[in-house]
C-alpha cells in the first residue's frame, strides 16, 4: 500500500476528498432560475453588434409578485366574481402586496451587485438604476448592442435569471432590452391623425336609405352596380342614440348607467376633450355631461417617445382621436354614467399598465374600456404576468376590463402568420371584436364580420383595389393557452390557444360611429364632425353597455368572460344575415372639401380574404356576436 511523506495511506486521502466533494456538491447554491418571458423576442433575427459597455447605464423595472403567488391571486379573484363578495383596494393591498421581506430581499440582491433600488409604494415593483456591468452581474447576462428590424438596442443575448431565493418573488423585468415596446390606438380614420378630416356629404342618415339611384354622385360620376346589386351609399355616422336606441331596445326603464363609473385609458390626454363631448351630445340630441360627470386623472407629466430612432413613435394627437371616441362612445350607450378618463404618459406598456394601478387603487370605476393593443402574440409579452397581475386585481374589487381585439384581422398580413393581439388576448380581460352593422329606425336589421376588401372604379366597374384593407381582430393565440371557460363552452381552438373575440360590436368605419372634435384644419383648430371606426369603437359600446348591467345588479362583476360563456342568450349570434355585400364609399380627394374633387370606392362586408370566419354560435370574427337588452339582465 502507498502512503504518502506522513505515512497516511493514499486510499483513506482519496475517500476522505471524495466525502468532502460530495458533501460541497450536496450543499451548493440552487442554479440562479430564468425570469418569465425576459428574452428578447426578436432574438432570432437580430445582429449582435458587439458587448455593450460595462459603464453604460442600465434603468430597469422589475415587477413583483403578488403575496402567496399569481395563482393564488388568479384563485381569488374567479371566487370574488362568482359570489361577487369584492375586495376594497385597502383589502387587497393587505392580503396581496409583496410584503416588505420579499422587497428587502430582492432589493439586497440587487444592491449587492451595485444597482440602486426605489421600491413603488404598493411593492408592484422596483425601479433599478446603474451600469450595464452591475445588471450583468445581477441578471446573468450579456448585455450587448443590437439591431432589429430598423432599431438600434441594447439587449441581453439571453433570458435573465434571478438567484433561487428570490426568483419566486419576480414576476417580469422590463428594461434590459430597451427596445421600446409601445402600443397602438385602434381607430381607423383614413387620414394622418394630426391632421382635420371630413367626410363628404353624400351619405346615408341610416343605412340603406340612399344609393346612387336616390342621390346622384355630385360631379356626375357613374356608379355601376356590384355583383349585380345597388349598394347603398355609407351611413354618415351612426350617433349616440341611434347606437344607444338600437343595442339596448327592450331594456328596462331607467337603465341609463347612473351610479356607475365607466374608465377609459389611452395615452395623452385631449385639452378640447369635454368640450367636444358636450357639443357633440348636444348637436346629436342628447345631454351633455353634468358639473363633475366627467373627470381625468393624468400623470405628473407626458413623455413623447421617437422609438429608438425608428418610424415608430408615440403621437399625442393621435391618441387624442382616440380618447375622443371612447369618451362620445360610452356616453352615447350610458348617457347617465361617470366617465373618468386615466392618461398614460406615453403609448409605451409601463405607462399604460401604471394606468391600471390607478385605475384599481381609486377603486372608483367597476368597468374599464382600452382602446389599444400590440401587434401579435407569437411571443409572449416581457410584461404578461405584471398585466395579468393588474387585471386580476381589479377583478378581486368587482373592476371589468375589455379590450379592443385589434383592426387587422388574423394579422396575417401585417406580421405573416395569423395570430391575436395582447392584452385583447389574455384570459382574464374580455376582447371585443368587430361587426359591419345595418341600423334603420326599426333597429339594428343586418349584421355580418367586419372584414374589408377595397374596389375602385375602373373601365366602368368596380375592380378590388386592396384584397385586405382592414379588419375585426380575432382567431386563436400562439401562447396563451385556451381558458377553461372557452373548452367548457365548446369552443374548439385549433392550436389549444386562447380564441378571440369573446364579442363584438359595430367596429366597421364604413358602419361607424359619427364623432366630434376640435381638429388642425391648415392650420387652424377647429370643431367638426367625421365617421371613424375600428374595434376602438366595440370595445366603448360594450363597455357602456355593461355599465347598465352594472347599474342592474348593483355591485360590479369582476371577470366577465365566465358569465358570458356560460349564459350568451344576451348576445345576438352574428350569422351575416341582412346586410348588403358592401357599402359605396364617397370621400374628399384631399379629406377636408370638394376643391380636389371626389373618389369613390366599394368597401365590401365580411370578405373571405382572412382565417377568420362567420357562422353560427361562437366564431372567430364575431365571438357570441353582439350585445342586446339580454346582456343587461341583473346578476345575482
Amino acid at each position: 500500500m502507498r502512503k504518502n511523506f506522513l505515512g497516511v495511506s493514499m486510499v483513506v486521502v482519496a475517500a476522505v476528498v471524495a466525502a468532502v466533494t460530495s458533501a460541497g456538491a450536496a450543499n451548493a447554491a440552487p442554479a440562479p432560475k430564468p425570469i418569465p418571458n425576459s428574452s428578447p423576442g426578436w432574438l432570432t433575427h437580430g445582429k449582435n453588434l458587439g458587448t455593450t459597455s460595462p459603464n453604460s447605464p442600465v434603468s430597469v423595472r422589475v415587477y413583483l409578485a403578488p403575496n402567496g403567488g399569481v395563482n393564488a391571486l388568479k384563485d381569488a379573484a374567479t371566487a370574488a366574481s362568482s359570489s361577487h363578495h369584492f375586495l376594497t383596494p385597502a383589502q387587497y393591498h393587505a392580503q396581496f402586496d409583496a410584503t416588505a421581506a420579499t422587497v428587502g430581499a430582492v432589493s439586497g440582491w440587487l444592491t449587492g451587485s451595485g444597482l440602486r433600488v426605489k421600491a413603488e409604494a404598493n411593492h408592484r415593483y422596483l425601479d433599478v438604476t446603474g451600469s450595464v456591468g452591475a445588471a450583468n452581474k445581477a441578471f446573468g447576462v450579456t448585455i450587448a448592442n443590437f439591431s432589429h428590424d430598423g432599431l438600434s438596442v441594447q439587449a441581453p443575448t439571453g433570458p435573465a435569471s434571478a438567484p433561487d431565493s428570490v426568483a419566486a418573488s419576480i414576476i417580469a423585468v422590463s428594461g434590459l432590452d430597451t427596445t421600446v415596446s409601445i402600443v397602438e390606438p385602434r381607430t381607423k380614420k383614413p387620414s394622418p391623425p394630426s391632421d382635420g378630416f371630413r367626410n363628404a356629404p353624400v351619405c346615408s342618415h341610416w343605412y340603406g336609405d340612399q344609393n346612387p339611384t336616390t342621390l346622384p354622385t355630385p360631379d356626375g360620376t357613374a356608379l355601376p352596380q356590384f355583383n349585380g346589386a345597388t349598394l347603398p351609399y355609407a351611413p354618415c355616422g351612426y350617433t349616440g342614440p341611434q347606437l344607444r336606441n338600437s343595442y339596448e331596445a327592450g331594456a328596462a326603464a331607467g337603465l341609463d348607467g347612473r351610479g356607475v363609473t365607466v374608465a377609459i385609458t389611452d395615452a395623452y390626454a385631449s385639452p378640447t376633450i369635454e368640450a367636444d363631448a358636450n357639443r357633440y351630445a348636444t348637436d346629436t340630441g342628447d345631454q351633455p355631461f353634468a358639473k363633475g360627470q366627467f373627470t381625468q386623472n393624468l400623470p405628473r407629466s407626458f413623455t413623447q417617445v421617437h422609438a429608438n430612432k425608428s418610424p415608430r413613435q408615440c403621437d399625442a394627437s393621435g391618441w387624442y382621436g382616440e380618447e375622443t371616441l371612447d369618451v362620445e362612445a360610452v356616453h352615447a350607450m350610458a348617457p347617465a354614467a361617470n366617465i373618468r378618463y386615466y392618461a398614460g404618459a406615453s403609448c409605451q406598456d409601463t405607462d399604460l399598465l401604471d394606468t391600471f394601478s390607478r385605475i384599481n387603487d381609486d377603486g372608483v370605476a367597476t368597468i374599464v374600456t382600452n382602446s389599444w393593443g400590440g401587434v401579435g402574440d407569437l411571443v409572449r409579452p416581457a410584461l404578461l404576468l405584471a398585466y395579468e397581475t393588474a387585471f386580476l386585481q381589479g377583478a378581486t374589487e368587482g373592476i371589468s376590463y375589455t379590450f379592443s381585439t385589434g383592426d387587422s384581422g388574423d394579422e396575417a398580413a401585417s406580421v405573416g402568420s395569423p395570430q391575436t393581439d395582447y392584452p385583447a388576448s389574455d384570459p382574464y380581460v374580455t376582447g371585443v371584436g368587430g361587426t359591419s352593422t345595418a341600423i334603420t329606425p326599426t333597429g339594428i336589421t343586418g349584421e355580418t364580420g367586419w372584414q374589408t376588401t377595397k374596389y375602385g372604379l375602373a373601365n366602368g366597374a368596380w375592380a378590388p383595389t386592396v384584397p385586405f384593407l382592414y379588419g375585426g381582430g380575432g382567431g386563436y393565440s400562439s401562447n396563451i393557452a385556451e381558458p377553461d371557460y372557452q373548452t367548457a363552452a365548446g369552443v374548439h381552438s385549433p392550436n389549444g390557444g386562447r380564441a378571440l373575440p369573446d364579442v363584438s360590436m359595430d367596429a366597421d368605419p364604413t358602419t361607424g360611429m359619427l364623432v366630434g372634435q376640435t381638429q388642425n384644419f391648415t392650420g387652424t383648430a377647429a370643431y367638426d364632425t367625421y365617421r371613424i371606426g375600428g374595434t376602438s369603437l366595440a370595445s366603448p359600446l360594450f363597455a357602456g353597455m355593461t355599465a347598465l348591467k352594472i347599474q342592474a345588479s348593483g355591485h360590479g362583476l369582476g371577470l366577465l368572460n365566465p358569465t358570458i360563456y356560460a349564459d350568451h342568450s344576451g348576445f345576438r349570434d352574428v350569422t351575416g344575415a341582412g346586410i348588403d355585400a358592401g357599402a359605396i364609399r364617397v370621400d374628399f380627394v384631399n379629406g377636408l372639401d370638394a376643391g380636389d374633387g371626389y373618389v369613390y370606392s366599394v368597401r365590401s362586408f365580411n370578405t373571405t380574404n382572412t382565417t377568420l370566419k362567420v357562422g353560427t354560435g361562437w366564431d372567430s370574427e364575431t365571438g357570441w356576436g353582439s350585445a342586446r337588452a339580454g346582456w343587461l339582465t341583473p346578476a345575482p
